[in-house]
């Protein structure tokens, strides 16, 4: 037997995945935004109303209990990173409570980013209505605006979240009701999770891990690309994320947005960053990625 290195296994794996994809016919269905793919371009999501551009930046990047890579580089250097996305076009910032991205956001757009210019999601981790309530208040407060567009229940990780959330999504609907929020989802960490969420009309976003080589996902990426397909048929709004793999196949990633990108499902995607250079690299790599 011939042994291959790792970049040859990846690189055959990723090919059997197009392979497999093409004989389940879900590579079927034609991406929405004609002609090239733009980082900055406005994309809907699903039918929530709600757009933005196809490339969001993340703030999370090994992040936890309001510490992550970003806040960590100093305030300057953080505020500094997110203006600069935005002069570059991003207007999709993907923040949670447990990043302690908030306050961050609040100062740039304080400086010089018009707040409807934006798309702003963030995440709860609470699993008690009362507190849902107290963080969508708290949320508004530190990122000083009215509304978040986009507000996601953090971290589904079985098949019965709807069973055991359901007072926290009456909550959030709630919330949406008053203006508070303009769309609610879920983020998935578990297939079935996924699956209860494309089904779930509560449902108004997925933000979900998705990538060629199986890397930081909740299944293969055959198995999440058909999940991913069919909530996309029920009209719901697909965030992509883990894009590269949480770091681990950045050196692969024009292979991963072309295959993120031909599923024709994914409205936008997030890709976490600390360097301005680094957004200018995520915006190229989209552009060459062909229609």
């Amino acid at each position: 037997m011939r042994w291959i290195n790792r970049r040859d296994f990846m690189k055959r794996s990723a090919g059997c995945v197009a392979t497999g994809l093409a004989m389940a016919g879900l590579t079927s269905m034609p991406a929405r935004a004609a002609g090239p793919f733009t980082a900055t371009g406005k994309r809907a999501i699903g039918k929530t109303g709600v757009e933005c551009s196809l490339l969001g930046m993340g703030t999370g990047t090994k992040a936890w209990n309001g510490s992550s890579a970003q806040n960590r580089q100093g305030r300057k250097a953080f505020v500094s990173l997110i203006e600069h996305a935005y002069a570059s076009g991003v207007t999709y910032f993907d923040l949670a409570d447990m990043y302690g991205a908030h306050d961050y956001m609040k100062d740039a757009m304080k400086n010089s980013i018009p707040r409807e210019e934006v798309m702003l999601l963030t995440k709860t981790v609470s699993r008690e209505p009362s507190l849902i309530r107290a963080d969508l208040e708290r949320f508004r407060q530190e990122l000083d605006t009215p509304y978040m567009d986009i507000c996601l229940l953090h971290c589904m990780t079985d098949g019965g979240w709807t069973e055991t959330m359901k007072a926290c999504m009456d909550e959030m609907a709630e919330a949406k009701a008053k203006g508070y929020i303009r769309a609610h989802g879920v983020s998935c960490h578990n297939l079935d999770a996924m699956k209860v969420a494309a089904e779930s009309e509560w449902v108004d976003v997925m933000l979900a891990r998705i990538n060629p080589f199986g890397v930081k996902m909740d299944g293969t990426p055959e198995e999440v690309a058909a999940v991913l397909q069919t909530a996309h048929q029920n009209g719901k709004g697909i965030l992509g994320m883990k894009i590269a793999g949480e770091g681990e196949t950045a050196d692969r990633l024009p292979e991963s947005l072309k295959f993120v990108l031909g599923l024709g499902c994914v409205d936008a995607m997030t890709i976490g960053v600390l360097d301005p250079k680094e957004v200018d690299a995520n915006v190229e790599h989209i552009a060459a990625v062909p229609a």
